[in-house]
């Protein structure tokens, strides 16, 4: 009741009061009321929505006091010393490696900015799962990069908080937070009831909750202690949990939570219940609960992991004791919503809510897991869940207290093994009926969807902690159970060999395979293997040895392994034997255990090095094709076997465990068997012809080269066998880049994390960029002109293609075979620049190695065993005479293995030799086993088996003298007693080492023989005549490739160099070779310098010369068709360069005279055109005429110009801004509708020029075409189905000959060449006669005929091309007059674009016209052509001879009364053109050069008003008395004074404190007339074609004005001149100045409207800071300012620096997106926007758009698009000068190639 009437009341003062009973000594009553008032407020049944309840709770807390100051006043008592801000996905995060104690420590901006990490390796990165700022945590991060706030100790000095401050939370948050839980218990159904949606409303409901507690904790650390207190004190869960008694609602909540509860656990009850009957037999498909412990017994063959296993706190349901366990139940029920993630994070940094929350998550780690695995969205929960895992487990210290307190290890291992059980197959390798192994299944969602990620990152997490893994490797138990986890992976994605026809549905499994492998089994390794690197951590290695053999030993008998892999079939995957290998290697390394101690007898070895040969032969196969129809998916398969990433988990431990076999076993049987697995057996034969009962001829060749390249990969590669960190790091960086060159981080990226981890330096390892350093140069990032961007780039020193380039690194390091060749290629560009070697094709070259470590002497047996050596002789052999898949590689190889056997002896005892040749005896190939011993032992005779048919049978039989029948016994029966020799070792050694009788060996099973169809012919055995050495073979051999009779003679060796050997072809390996063998033994250099002395051309055995001859014949014609095709090549190559020249630069006289009418000489006839789609040649004429490819495009780079030549800086503080009322557009735009409010309406359209925003400019490519032609190739393109950049729609295509883009074609005059004469006639007329004729030419205008009668083709196409001209700018850029559309318009935007054009390209020519001469846009300047255009269109227009201009500018009239706009205001190009444009065509040079007379007239006259109007009355009052301007400027002063009587009336005294002298006047006169002259020299240049001279920019002014006749040559330069020298009166001056004058008097805004200042700055681009962190950190928090959101990806106009939404729907307007939106206002559709999230540049054109790169690099000189490394960036102001230089020469379009349409969505 009394509660009742308490909710009534005001909150506040409810609050105050019950605050005030509490705080009695007796508060029972205060209490009571208080629960009363709560029951009736938070009731669970009332709706959570209702938001009422909340804000009693924020009253009550409060106690009574304002909510917002009890906050303030909370968090001036926070004591916490660390940072802890918790962020979500897509936040902008820092880490720090020089500062980071883990991996994954992380820092929020602030923090990061606030900290000092100069010099640091750090990076930016956007957060993928979300994380927590860890600034002020020593666990995980040095304190040195603690920020100013979290470094001081803020918690010693905090106050302590006053008892009653937070009384009133402790009561209130209890009965708040069961109320929460209570709407959790009660939204909550079973997911096969409830779909998805029904816990996406509860939470939505809860949303103001949740987030009220996460306000709770950002109060800092008082509050935090109180949350603490409640969620985890069990006493108050207890009173709390199940409700009261009489409240049936929480009972029936509290039921709810019970059953939720019951199938927590990880093996439900109801298959408990089965369990306990269920026999443990592995059933094939294993129920989840029973089977799978059945299974693990079975697997493991140990009880003792079951004991494990079945721990019951692992198994069991869940049971809670508070608050904080049950919250953390819910979340994980709910799938992890976001907020409630967040609220618990943001409590950890109370150090005793950290530690109860990490056993409260491991104690639900296995619910998590088993939640995780039937989720729908199992990619956010994985995100969140490793979002709260990362902070608790990165730190040692409670990683440590949980895993001995929790047994967190046993309950991730156990879990592990859970969740691949839901998806384990039968294995099918080897014995597929009796196989016993299991699987996992790369194809089930579980792996292929990564799901088991987020267990695996925490466990490997767990195991960087020293003190956690050295747990992990004492429990053995854990260990034991760890291996049988791994071997569910040995053995996975099995692939067949398809042998009939292509494969139906190629699976893409491997990618889960491989990740899986990567993921769960080889990182966790590494892991381990960190820990194991000193003395003192032997026993570890040597347990997880044992486990590894003793699992392998298992496995082995689990598949029915015996002795021969089965045929057809490869998996990538064995982790057991990498695990093995790699825990030897670090044995050996860094352990100094003797590698026999942990090695298997031999049985097993040979065992073990079956799979992983097995995966080298199939690369081989895969490679040549053998696997064909398996798809491309195998192929991907080999590569990623060796890809950066995965090569160091999986090729490199596998060929270390071959090595390790073949260091341990006997040479002869490891060799026999390398040559049987790659199914080249039959190939080592000495007779011509032989079948092969495996192979296809076309993949013997590459089977071969593939045995001896692994054989020697085998036996010189060094990586675990004895290098050093460093010189791994060294080789694998010279491997790359030898390659190619590579940018920074690609490199980073190729060379493989381990054994040395990039980030951070390891103690005592030189790091990566030292290393870098040592052996690359940086080559700075170039900008071609055709705009190609390159980047920084490494390549390899000079001295490192000289000393270290090492071709068996680059094949074993290769993913792409082209990459191979590459290096090569690299390799012998080198040689051939140094000079070191210039003819033919160099070979790869020999690379010395380093010693092998002691453990591993046994590796060069394999270079000194017979079995090598006879397949060695059989080889040589076989190239000498040319057999059959001999190829230069191959011999490349066997060269490669002979010198690698002569520089490793293998030190034998002499006794032991005897006994070698005794044992022996019957194999009378060599005497012994040394290499050098037996390379000059002569074979005489040889037996071989060859089929009847074979040329060796033709010969009559000489029966062999004096040699047994088992002495020359070899050839294919000789290679098939190898393979009998390696069964008899295999059946010895085994018969050695086991004594069990059971041990039965497999005989060869016929059934993997394949037996070609049609019987093959009979074989015969055959006797060969040899008598010959390997050193006469090597002899001959140099011979034939050096193609000389006696290439060495006898004393060579005497004079032979030793350094000139490194490098060269194979003669020189040759010579190398022979060079050591005498060195090292006296018998071969004798048997050298015998065979040189007796050398006689090859014979082969056979007697049938004519092979021979065929051999000589076909490498003739091999040399004769190699240099027709140089020829060939050669001559393709100056047609293509001379095309290049002719097409692009240099254009055809015809073109050059097509563009500028009339050059110098004077040409008889018309002028004749090229077009370039049918070919022919022709004048252009009215019915037919031809064209110009053009361009036409809308720009504002003329209205972005500004007076001052400084760049505007981009603004990047909120104090900074850009104010783009300066520029010339708004300039101009203001100064006509001033105008427009004073005078009549027409005049002032034909008084200024529009086109500085939005003019339309024309630019070509040079190339003509007939118009009829363009007609119909528009029409080819629009019926063309390719997807093209352009719209052929809109009249886009390119041009046919150069591919330029292009939107029109202008039309050409036909050429009237004899007018030209008269066109130049330079004149002796008086001015006052041509101004005479120049009125009069004004007078017929009205009477000009348009056209004749009818309308010809070419008017029409003029019109067509006015039109597109029209449809090129927006609409507003057009209409400027108070009544749009009307003639004046229309007339003031035609003689613009004529403007605009001229314009441009004075900017284009660097705004002067210094530099003469024709500049590339001269060169392909289309003006005359455009003017002849504008001027047919603008003989529509009569001018008003009233109102003509003409006679004001000539005559003095009288005055009007209309409002017209006055003289002196008017713009004098803008007439010029007017007049040039409106006369009849073509105009005669004199009466233009009139025109520019009279006009000059007019801008001195401005002139001298602009600077009138800057004098003082004082200066002004000396100026018109003193005579001294009489002698500067050749007027009279009065003319000064007349000017200034008209215009004193309408100026205020100028505040003006400069004093004018002479000098300064005349320089400011000069430069005010200039834009005026250069506009008219460019206009006289593209009108008469008069060359432009150039001319220092001091004389400019003199240049132009002789230039236009202004000056009378003998003028000319001696003595300064001034500018009043070129006025040319023909009436009284002062009369007619005096009439200009009178115009103006009496007008209010004279000052504004006289023309200030015509020269304007050149166009830029915003000045752009040099740190883009600058750009990133203002910009991408900025709000957006049309929705006050911050844009998902804001962008920045790098014009006008306006910041717009990409894409963002908030400010679209009529569909279109704001980026096209300003494009179209601010650059007239071409848009250069910034974008902040990425650091690249896009360019809208039009429709279209295109990435253009970034400006900004990496100290690398790498751009980091889309920051995704995160380094800092600098602006690369080249890259900048670029994209400015393409954007003022509207050259987007052409240097960029990669446009697409943005249909308005950007």
């Amino acid at each position: 009741m009394m509660a009742a009437s308490l909710v009534r009341r005001d909150k506040k003062s409810t609050a105050a009061h019950l605050k005030a009973d509490l705080n009695w000594t007796d508060n029972s009553s205060g209490v009571r009321q208080l629960q009363e008032l709560l029951d009736c407020v938070l009731n669970p049944e009332k709706p959570a929505a209702d938001t009422e309840a909340l804000d009693w709770c924020k009253c009550l807390i409060a106690g009574g006091e304002g909510f917002e100051e009890f906050c303030k006043m909370v968090r001036s008592y926070d004591n916490a010393t660390l940072c802890g801000l918790v962020w979500t996905a897509n936040f902008v995060a820092y880490r720090c490696r020089t500062c980071g104690i883990s991996p994954c420590m992380s820092l929020c901006a602030e923090c990061f900015n606030n900290g000092d990490h100069t010099g640091h390796d750090f990076n930016m990165f956007r957060s993928q799962a979300g994380g927590a700022c860890d600034c002020g945590d020593s666990n995980v991060m040095r304190e040195t990069g603690f920020c100013n706030r979290h470094r001081l100790r803020t918690g010693e000095n905090v106050p302590t908080v006053p008892r009653d401050l937070l009384l009133m939370s402790e009561m209130v948050l209890p009965r708040f937070i069961i109320c929460i839980i209570q709407y959790l218990r009660d939204g909550y159904t079973e997911p096969d009831t409830s779909t998805e949606r029904d816990l996406q409303k509860v939470l939505q409901q809860l949303e103001p909750q949740i987030s009220f507690l996460e306000e709770l904790t950002k109060m800092g650390g008082a509050m935090r202690t109180v949350l603490t207190k409640i969620l985890t004190n069990q006493q108050i869960f207890k009173d709390l949990s199940m409700g009261q008694e009489e409240n049936i609602y929480a009972k029936k909540n509290y039921e709810k939570y019970l059953s939720a509860l019951k199938n927590s656990g990880l093996v439900s009850v109801e298959e408990k219940a089965q369990s306990g009957a269920a026999e443990p037999t592995l059933g094939a498909e294993a129920g989840a609960g029973a089977g799978a412990l059945g299974l693990l017994v079975c697997i493991t063959m140990r009880p003792v992991s079951c004991v494990i296993f079945l721990d019951p706190s692992i198994m069991d349901s869940l049971k809670h004791k508070c608050f904080l366990e049950e919250l953390l139940f819910w979340t994980i029920k709910y799938e992890f919503p976001q907020k409630m993630v967040t609220f618990l994070l943001n409590m950890l940094p109370d150090q005793d809510y950290k530690i109860t929350f990490t056993k409260t998550f491991v104690q639900h780690y296995a619910f998590i897991m088993k939640t995780l695995m039937k989720s729908q969205e199992s990619d956010t929960m994985s995100n969140r869940i490793v979002h709260i895992s990362v902070q608790l487990f990165s730190n040692e210290e409670l990683a440590r207290h949980v895993t001995e307190e929790c047994q967190l290890l046993d309950i991730m291992v156990t879990v592990l093994l859970y969740m691949m059980e839901s998806c384990l197959i039968k294995s099918e390798l080897q014995d597929e009926e009796n196989s016993r192994h299991v699987v996992v299944n790369c194809s089930e969602p579980l792996l292929k969807n990564n799901t088991y990620w987020p267990l695996v990152s925490d466990f490997i997490n767990i195991l960087s902690h020293q003190s956690v893994a050295k747990q992990f490797l004492e429990d053995h138990s854990l260990l034991m159970l760890w291996m049988s986890f791994v071997s569910f992976f040995q053995g996975m994605n099995l692939n067949k060999r398809e042998l009939s026809e292509h494969v139906e549905f190629e699976s893409q499994t491997y990618y889960a395979a491989f990740a899986a492998e990567l993921e769960a089994c080889a990182q966790p390794m590494w892991g381990l293997l960190t820990h194991c690197k000193v003395k003192e951590t032997q026993e570890y290695t040597k347990t997880v040895v044992r486990y590894c053999l003793e699992t392998l030993q298992i496995w082995f008998d689990a598949i029915g392994f015996v002795d021969e892999p089965a045929p057809n079939q490869v998996t990538f995957h064995l982790p057991l034997h990498r695990y093995y290998a790699m825990f030897l290697s670090k044995a050996v390394k860094c352990q100094g255990l003797d590698l026999d101690s942990l090695l298997p007898h031999q049985e097993m070895l040979m065992k073990i090095m079956v799979h992983p040969l097995q995966i080298q032969a199939s690369l081989s196969e895969i490679h040549s094709n053998m696997w064909v129809r398996n798809g491309l998916q195998i192929k991907g398969q080999a590569m990623t076997y060796v890809q950066s990433h995965f090569c160091n988990s999986m090729i490199d431990p596998d060929i270390f465990l071959l090595q390790v076999c073949a260091s341990r076993l006997d040479p002869d049987y490891f060799i026999s068997s390398v040559f049987e697995r790659f199914k080249v057996v039959d190939l080592l034969t000495m007779a011509s012809v032989h079948q092969n009962a495996v192979l296809d001829g076309e993949q013997e060749r590459p089977m071969l080269e593939g045995a001896l390249t692994f054989l020697v990969i085998l036996s010189s590669l060094r990586i675990h066998l004895g290098m050093a960190d460093d010189e791994i790091l060294r080789a694998e960086m010279v491997s790359q880049l030898c390659m190619n060159d590579r940018t920074h981080s690609s490199l980073l990226d190729l060379i493989p994390e381990n054994p040395n981890p990039k980030s951070g330096i390891v103690p005592g390892s030189c790091s990566f960029e030292e290393m870098l350093s040592a052996v690359a140069d940086f080559k700075a990032p170039v900008f071609e002109p055709g705009g190609s961007m390159q980047q920084g780039m490494y390549t390899p020193k000079a001295e490192v293609w000289e000393k270290e380039f090492d071709p068996i690194m680059v094949v074993l390091r290769t993913v792409y075979r082209r990459d191979v060749q590459s290096a090569m290629d690299r390799y012998s560009a080198f040689l051939k620049q140094s000079g070191m070697h210039t003819t033919g094709n160099p070979w790869p070259p020999y690379k010395e190695r380093t010693p092998l470590h002691p453990c591993y002497k046994g590796l060069d047996r394999l270079l000194h065993c017979k079995t090598l050596h006879i397949v060695i002789f059989t080889l040589l052999y076989k190239i000498w005479l040319d057999h059959s898949n001999m190829s230069e590689h191959v011999l490349c190889m066997v060269l490669y293995l002979i010198e690698l056997g002569l520089d490793n002896q293998v030190q034998e005892d002499k006794e032991d030799e005897v006994r070698c040749i005794l044992e022996h005896c019957h194999d009378s190939w060599f005497p012994g086993t040394n290499l050098l011993s037996n390379l000059h032992h002569v074979i005489n005779y040889v037996r071989v088996r060859v089929p009847e048919t074979a040329p060796e049978v033709k010969r009559e039989k000489d029966p062999p003298p004096s040699t047994s029948a088992e002495a020359s016994n070899f050839g294919q029966a000789q290679v098939f007693s190898l393979v009998a020799e390696r069964r008899r070792k295999f059946q010895e050694i085994i018969n050695r080492s086991s004594t069990e009788a059971s041990q039965v060996v497999r005989p060869k099973s016929s059934s993997t023989r394949w037996v070609p169809p049609g019987t093959p012919p009979q074989l015969v055995t055959e006797i060969l005549e040899i008598r010959e050495s390997m050193l006469s073979l090597l002899i001959k051999l140099h011979q034939k490739l050096s193609a000389k009779q006696n290439s060495l003679s006898v004393t060579w060796l005497e004079d032979m160099e030793t350094n000139s050997h490194a490098h060269g072809d194979g003669i020189t390996a040759i010579e190398r070779i022979l060079a050591k063998a005498a060195t090292r033994s006296r018998q071969s250099k004798r048997s050298i310098q015998e065979i040189c002395g007796k050398v006689s051309p090859p014979v082969a055995p056979k007697k049938n010369s004519p092979t021979d001859k065929k051999t000589m014949d076909k490498d003739e014609r091999r040399q004769r068709a190699r240099e027709r095709q140089q020829k060939l090549l050669a001559e393709f190559a100056s047609r293509q360069k001379s095309f290049m020249e002719t097409a692009m630069d240099v254009e055809s006289p015809d073109a050059d005279a097509a563009m500028d009418l009339g050059a110098s000489e004077v040409m008889e006839s018309e002028v004749l055109y090229d077009c370039v789609i049918c070919g022919q040649s022709g004048p252009s004429t009215e019915d037919r005429p031809t064209g110009l490819v053009v361009l036409l495009q809308a720009s504002s780079v003329l209205g972005h110009r500004c007076k001052s030549d400084e760049m505007k800086k981009l603004p990047t503080t909120d104090d900074e801004h850009i104010y783009p009322a300066d520029t010339c557009g708004a300039a101009h735009d203001v100064r006509l509708a001033l105008m427009q409010r004073f005078f009549k309406d027409s005049s002032c359209l034909q008084s200024v020029s529009i086109g500085w925003d939005g003019g339309v400019y024309v630019q070509t490519c040079g190339h003509t075409l007939h118009i009829d032609c363009h007609k119909s190739y528009m029409e080819s393109l629009r019926n063309d189905q390719v997807l093209q950049g352009f719209s052929v729609d809109k009249g886009e295509f390119t041009c046919p000959l150069c591919r330029q883009f292009a939107n029109s074609v202008l039309p050409c005059r036909p050429g009237r060449s004899t007018e030209v004469v008269s066109w130049h006639m330079p004149t002796n007329k008086k001015t006052a006669v041509l101004v005479k004729e120049v009125e009069d030419l004004q007078e017929q205008l009205g009477l000009f005929p348009v056209s004749t009668t009818t309308e010809s083709n070419l008017s029409k196409e003029m019109e067509s091309f006015i039109k597109d001209i029209k449809n090129t700018t927006q609409r507003k850029y057009m209409d400027y007059g108070k009544n749009p559309g009307s003639p004046d318009n229309d007339f003031l935007f035609m003689y613009s674009v004529a403007r605009t054009n001229l314009e441009l390209e004075l900017v284009h020519r660097g705004g002067n016209l210094c530099s003469g001469g024709a500049s590339a846009a001269a060169k392909r300047s289309c003006l005359n052509q455009l003017f002849h255009v504008l001027a047919m269109h603008m003989r529509l227009y009569s001018i008003d001879s009233a109102y003509n201009p003409w006679t004001r500018l000539t005559q003095v009239a009288q005055r009007r009364d209309e409002p017209e706009v006055p003289m002196l205001f008017r713009d004098c190009p803008s007439l010029l053109i007017i007049f040039v444009l409106t006369m009849p065509q073509p105009l005669r040079k004199e009466h233009f050069i009139c025109l520019v007379r009279m006009l000059y007239n007019l801008q001195y006259t401005q002139a001298l008003a602009s600077l009138s109007a800057k004098f003082s009355p004082e200066e002004r009052q000396a100026w018109s008395t003193s005579g001294a301007l009489k002698k500067v400027m050749d007027i009279s002063p009065t003319l000064l004074t007349v000017i200034d009587e008209a215009l004193l009336l309408c100026f205020l005294p100028q505040l003006s404190s400069s004093v004018w002298s002479p000098h300064s006047i005349e320089y400011s006169l000069q430069q005010f007339c200039l834009p005026y002259l250069r506009l008219s020299c460019l206009l006289q240049h593209h009108l008469y074609g008069d060359k432009l001279s150039g001319c220092p920019e001091v004389e400019e002014f003199s240049g132009l004005a002789g230039c236009l006749g202004l000056l009378a040559p003998a003028l000319q330069p001696s003595n300064p001149i001034y500018s009043a020298s070129c006025l040319d009166w023909t009436v009284n001056a002062f009369d007619l100045m005096t009439q200009w004058c009178s115009e103006v008097t009496g007008l209010s805004d004279t000052q504004t409207l006289l023309v200030q200042d015509p020269q304007w700055a050149s166009p830029h681009l915003l000045h752009l800071p040099d740190h883009y962190n600058i750009i990133f950190q203002y910009y991408h928090k900025k709000a957006c300012t049309a929705c006050k959101k911050v844009p998902k990806d804001p962008a920045l106009c790098l014009v006008c620096g306006a910041f717009v939404c990409l894409k963002g729907l908030c400010c679209k307007q009529q569909g279109i997106c704001e980026c096209v939106l300003h494009s179209q206002h601010c650059g007239a559709a071409t848009g250069i926007f910034l974008l902040i999230n990425a650091s690249v540049i896009i360019i809208i054109r039009g429709h279209r758009f295109c990435l253009w790169g970034s400006v900004y690099l990496d100290a690398h000189g790498e751009e980091d698009r889309d920051l995704r490394r995160g380094k800092p960036l600098f602006l690369c102001v080249e890259r900048y000068r670029v994209l400015q230089q393409q954007w003022v020469s509207h050259t987007f379009d052409h240097i960029n190639k990669r446009w697409g349409p943005h249909y308005n969505g950007l």
